[in-house]
């Protein structure tokens, strides 16, 4: 038993005596993300740009002298799950910093845990306020929902002139249920009406009570800020149901399975977006090059752009910090000002939100246009 224990023992610190000299030579970025699950080309897309920009950033040398390394923990599309991927990525792994998640439901289930071990966090899209209220330690790369939901109201009421609105809220979703909140707030501000509002949960599939009720009022436009899956279903079946008024969305929108599930039913429906391929900034289209290259032909969506801007947003802080420490990261980070990011110049705000454009995008035939570009 003796002879046991002291064998255990060795082999575990043979492993860490492993584990300290791969850290004394390279730099460890963990990684969380939806890359099973109901939002799957979330996190697929953006593992292959933080995947991208982590190629470049090592055949530029790597950081500190050091190569650089990202470990990925799938999370499952789940909260519970996030928050075990991320213990995993600082306990065992020992990262410098994390990258993660899209969704803000699991960005706000994971926070916490980053910022108890003082470990940066950087979610590349979560969208909702509360995201980075967690703490000092996490930030965003991307605009937040007050931005988003005023914008897209904004757009209904001066842009297609529409006065009565509706809404269709995923309640299970922090980000689903901010957008509505800003979005609601701004409409009535500017003199319109919300004439309904309905409510469904992530992974429903049948909506058609929901929509019969907004039918019965007959609003113009119908304001959806869920996440692709659902938001396709739901175009389909109130096409079905007859509903003409014109569908709205966020940027949980910005999946090709919306237009392969919605087909036609999503044709002249607008959502609010990170970037547009069709932008023709040098930034842009060097990106899209890039992707392509990499991965096929495929054409980047927002999350592979904002995957990618965030990990050369993090690895920028670190070769200013000229540290791996946490506390010198996290400052960098804050102190980070107009980043040339491809979804535009990025500056980190007093709330460790980006200040950043958005752009409208109309779905036209299956393809994703720009309709306009709106600073903040």
């Amino acid at each position: 038993m003796k002879r046991t224990r002291s064998l255990l023992i060795a082999v575990v610190l043979a492993l860490w005596g492993s584990a300290c000299s791969q850290q004394a030579d390279e730099i460890r970025i963990g990684e969380y993300g939806s890359l099973t699950g109901g939002t799957a080309t979330f996190g697929t897309s953006t593992h292959e740009g933080v995947l991208l920009a982590l190629t470049e950033i090592n055949a530029g040398g790597g950081l500190l002298g050091k190569r650089v390394t990202v470990i990925t923990e799938d999370d499952q599309s789940k909260p519970e799950e996030a928050v075990t991927a991320v213990l995993k990525l600082i306990k065992q792994n020992q990262v410098v910093a994390v990258v993660g998640e899209v969704a803000s439901s699991r960005s706000l289930a994971a926070a916490p845990v980053c910022q108890a071990n003082k470990i940066p966090m950087l979610s590349p899209s979560s969208t909702n306020p509360k995201v980075t209220q967690v703490g000092d330690y996490i930030f965003r790369a991307c605009f937040i929902d007050p931005f988003q939901g005023s914008t897209m109201a904004k757009f209904a009421i001066n842009t297609l002139k529409v006065r009565r609105l509706a809404i269709l809220t995923d309640t299970k979703n922090d980000y689903s249920v901010g957008l509505t909140q800003f979005f609601r707030d701004t409409v009535k501000s500017l003199g319109g009406e919300i004439v309904a509002e309905e409510s469904y949960g992530e992974g429903d599939i049948e909506f058609k009570a929901q929509l019969t009720a907004i039918k019965a009022v007959n609003p113009e436009a119908i304001y959806v800020p869920g996440y692709y899956t659902e938001c396709a279903l739901i175009a389909r079946q109130a096409r079905e149901l007859g509903l003409t008024a014109t569908l709205l969305g966020g940027d949980g929108w910005d999946s090709p399975k919306t237009a392969e599930i919605g087909g036609k039913a999503v044709d002249g429906t607008y959502f609010t977006n990170h970037y547009s391929a069709d932008e023709q900034r040098p930034e842009v289209q060097k990106f899209i090059a890039d992707y392509r290259a990499a991965y096929g032909g495929k054409v980047p969506d927002a999350m592979a752009v904002l995957g990618y801007d965030a990990m050369r947003m993090l690895a920028a802080a670190i070769a200013r910090a000229g540290s791996s420490d946490g506390p010198a990261i996290r400052a960098a980070l804050a102190a980070t000002k107009d980043f040339p990011g491809v979804s535009g110049r990025i500056t980190i705000d007093g709330e460790r939100n980006a200040r950043k454009a958005i752009v409208v995008l109309k779905i036209d035939n299956g393809e994703f246009r720009f309709v306009e570009s709106i600073a903040p």
